[in-house]
């Protein structure tokens, strides 16, 4: 019966969640438990077209790219897909009212790394829109769970939380990005000759979306503030640990957060989430 491809499909998001964001997974595992499947559905989606684009360097990524595009509206509007990561995602979709409108945006974003390695401001702003700041929407509308008012209130700040996780990782993958595939993200920068006002100039982008997005998270549902808050405050500490990082290290090395730092924040998040001190 559908129910068991169903309840597979969905183990099968959150394998993919598992194995490739460990930050991420630890989010959803703090959302309310009927939040958390959706979550993982959307995350499975956006992990498989980022690793078309951005891994599978022997075939055909265009192709590859297309055809993931074709199979994921026809499993939206057939409500099925043998594919169980599409399978899952058109659930998810069909569940919440996700629009066709955020799926193609990012799709389109996706199309852009086929072919882009630098971007100017305008590319870069339609970039960040499909990448990060729809995915942040599509999330939204599952928070919100048919209440149109409170995603129209809340949309401004899920997409500046989106735009800050996104910059994050481009600030913390510089290296790998250019040095592998010959990508610059931020408009306007030499990564021959990334310094320290330049990297400063990022930061202070980052800080203001963490500082909207954080007037945000605090008037979600309480279904969905404490998983969201725990990816913000593991991001926060990435951020700040890349901020406290000379550029030349940056621009040489991954920083990352150690599990028992993890361990800390999500003990330091909880605590603040149930004495409502967020």
């Amino acid at each position: 019966m559908k129910e068991l491809f169903d309840q597979v499909s969905l183990r099968c998001s959150r394998l993919t969640t598992q194995a490739y964001s460990t930050s991420f997974s630890l989010g959803i595992r703090c959302l309310a438990r009927e939040l958390q499947d959706p979550i993982y559905a959307i995350y499975g989606f956006v992990r498989f077209a980022d690793e078309i684009v951005d891994t599978f360097h022997d075939f055909d990524k265009r192709a590859l790219l297309e055809r993931f595009k074709d199979d994921t509206f026809r499993a939206v509007r057939e409500k099925i897909s043998l594919n169980p990561i599409l399978n899952s995602f058109q659930f998810t979709v069909n569940a919440y009212g996700i629009e066709d409108e955020l799926i193609t945006q990012f799709l389109k974003s996706m199309e852009m790394d086929l072919y882009k390695t630098t971007y100017d401001e305008q590319a870069y702003q339609a970039y960040m829109l499909g990448s990060a700041e729809v995915v942040g929407l599509m999330c939204l509308r599952v928070f919100c769970h048919g209440n149109k008012r409170m995603f129209h209130d809340l949309k401004p700040f899920a997409m500046r939380l989106g735009a800050a996780f996104q910059k994050v990782n481009f600030l913390r993958d510089l290296q790998s990005d250019y040095a592998a595939m010959g990508r610059v993200y931020f408009p306007g920068v030499d990564l021959e000759h990334f310094d320290e006002p330049c990297k400063k100039r990022i930061e202070d982008s980052i800080r203001r979306d963490f500082d909207e997005a954080y007037v945000g998270i605090k008037k979600l549902p309480r279904s969905a503030r404490f998983g969201v808050y725990v990816a913000y405050v593991y991001y926060l500490a990435l951020f700040r640990k890349i901020k406290n990082t000379p550029s030349h290290i940056v621009m040489r090395s991954r920083i990352r957060i150690p599990k028992p730092q993890k361990a800390t924040l999500l003990a330091y998040s909880y605590v603040k989430h149930q004495l409502n001190w967020l």
